[in-house]
């Protein structure tokens, strides 16, 4: 049999994602022996410090790429929206999976929605995307930084520390965490649009005929479309970790795109939207179109400026 290894983190959810890619993989393949080997990023270790202060998302696959360029692992399975947009020389990112949901969500144990949230409620995240929204809508809100596992940051909520938090859904669906605090309440796309790749696995490898040959009944064509105009936009931007930004690409099933943006300041008091329209055959220019949208409106300035005031605040 073929030994096949999937570099994971060894949080619940990296192990979810890791084990959800090797049972699809014995499925489609049964001549695969295949191991999940655990590695330890700096993003893990590093629990107290604003991402956007230490690097950004990246942080969290560096160790395992190092593995993929040793040959020490065939394919390393991320959260798409930790995977940043420009990958090292000799990795690409080989495949996408279905997309689960891509919505952010608010986890309270004493408000069943955002709008209900009292004057000045505790809020606590670390993204700045996520920050710029929420100031945005209520500036009277209280955002604390929030770092650490899924299953951390509850209890962290249940301990009263925050008055509410805001994770990602499908992150939170995945683990069977949606009945972990009384009330869970999803914002939708006009509300706070997700980081690029929200609820997509990416599954990266070296530049390999064989692993392309073996993950291809896991690659989902309509994910693989959405998600590449979400990186498209994101790279053109140079936004990451560091940046407030959000995008949103959807595919309809009669092959119409509709495409989605936001950049501004994290604390919400300028920020820039844009939307564009296309079709499916065009996929691959929409990305650039939407930033290119956005920098008609002033985006690149009010990136500096956002770049500026989160390191004046850390």
């Amino acid at each position: 049999m073929r030994k096949f290894t999937i570099a994971s983190r060894g949080s619940e959810l990296a192990l979810w994602q890791a084990n959800h890619i090797a049972s699809l993989l014995k499925a489609a393949r049964g001549d695969l022996e295949i191991d999940i080997k655990i590695f330890k990023t700096k993003g893990d270790i590093i629990l107290d410090t604003p991402l956007a202060k230490i690097g950004g998302k990246g942080l969290f696959v560096k160790e395992l790429e190092d593995a993929l360029l040793r040959g020490e692992a065939d394919l390393a399975a991320h959260s798409l929206k930790d995977l940043p947009t420009r990958l090292p020389t000799g990795l690409i990112l080989a495949g996408v999976t279905k997309r689960a949901d891509r919505r952010d969500c608010l986890l309270s144990e004493k408000y069943d929605s955002f709008d209900n949230l009292p004057q000045g409620a505790i809020v606590g995240t670390t993204s700045l995307r996520r920050r710029m929204q929420l100031l945005a809508k209520r500036p009277d809100l209280i955002i604390k930084n929030l770092r650490g596992n899924v299953q951390s940051r509850i209890e962290k909520l249940k301990n009263g520390l925050f008055d509410a938090i805001v994770l990602a859904l499908a992150g939170l669906e995945r683990l069977e965490l949606t009945n972990a605090v009384k009330y869970v309440s999803a914002f939708e796309l006009d509300m706070m649009l997700p980081a690029m790749g929200q609820g997509v696995l990416g599954l990266e490898s070296a530049k390999n005929d064989e692993i392309a040959s073996i993950i291809k009944p896991l690659i989902d064509e309509r994910a693989a479309i959405e998600s590449a105009i979400e990186r498209d936009f994101t790279d053109r931007l140079q936004g990451g970790c560091q940046a407030p930004i959000g995008v949103s690409a959807e595919l309809s099933q009669n092959g119409e795109i509709r495409a989605r943006g936001i950049a501004g300041l994290p604390n919400g008091r300028e920020i820039i939207n844009a939307e564009i329209r296309g079709d499916r055959s065009n996929y691959k220019a929409i990305g650039a179109q939407l930033a290119d949208k956005l920098f008609a409106l002033g985006a690149k300035e009010i990136l500096i400026r956002a770049e500026a005031m989160n390191a004046a605040e850390n």
